[in-house]
């Protein structure tokens, strides 16, 4: 069942989520080769406390930490580490999500640790503008998959490829709620967009084949091939007046 959200419910959610990118803009900064994946974690965790709101992934189906952090050819759900350092060259993706008041925040973006290969640096490129395709397509009277189909194309048109495994969600007071939302897709398909629907849209994409697979810690998902991917993710709202990014920077 997609739950619609009201005025109110949407402004709560604008600040979880604002919470969430002030979060990112500050882990940005700490980003840097030697750092470990485990201090940033816990920066971002102190962060977010401060501001009022918890992790909303700490224990969340047993995950042991406050955000994922997703090195090179990790996906999604990288369990930072004392002994994971970032050295120049990687990318690193890096998922947060906040529960603030009742309700939920979650975005994503990967970053370029110092300078990064032509290749990695059009992957980083091409997985954020794919968000924003697929955002511009969240207006009402759309179907869902018009999201989807709009992100698939792009990313293929530019020869990379999307995750099929893991898709976007509905959120809100659960982190994750109807309905499910690919990257991939017909266009014309799936429920109509209605106001007061709250999604989390978030393209994976690969430089190689999209098959992936799960580590031996039961949480990190990894290129079958071991190529790099990208992950960006942003929380919208579907309003009257069009499509508001609530965890915008």
């Amino acid at each position: 069942m997609i739950i619609l959200k009201s005025r109110r419910e949407i402004d709560i959610m604008r600040e979880a989520n604002q919470i969430v990118a002030e979060t990112h803009a500050y882990l940005s900064e700490n980003i840097k080769p030697g750092i470990s994946t485990a201090e940033l974690d816990q920066l971002a965790d102190q962060f977010i406390r401060s501001r009022g709101a918890v992790p909303s992934f700490k224990g969340y189906q047993g995950f042991p930490a406050s955000v994922c952090i997703s090195i090179n050819e990790e996906v999604v759900h990288g369990i930072p580490a004392d002994h994971r350092y970032l050295e120049a060259g990687d990318i690193v993706s890096i998922d947060i999500g906040t529960f603030y008041e009742g309700f939920n925040g979650d975005a994503a973006r990967t970053h370029a640790v110092g300078s990064i290969s032509d290749k990695a640096s059009k992957l980083l490129k091409v997985t954020e503008e794919s968000l924003l395709k697929g955002i511009e397509k969240a207006i009402i009277g759309n179907r869902l998959f018009d999201i989807s189909h709009a992100v698939q194309k792009y990313v293929e048109e530019n020869g990379f490829s999307v995750v099929r495994d893991y898709v976007g969600h509905g959120i809100g007071r659960d982190m994750h709620e109807d309905p499910q939302i690919p990257n991939f897709g017909p266009a014309g398909k799936g429920p109509k967009l209605k106001k007061g629907m709250t999604l989390a849209i978030e393209p994976m994409v690969n430089i190689g084949g999209y098959e992936v697979e799960t580590l031996e810690d039961d949480w990190t998902v990894v290129t079958k091939d071991r190529s790099l991917s990208a992950h960006f993710e942003h929380t919208i709202a579907i309003t009257k007046d069009g499509v508001e990014i609530l965890s915008k920077i």
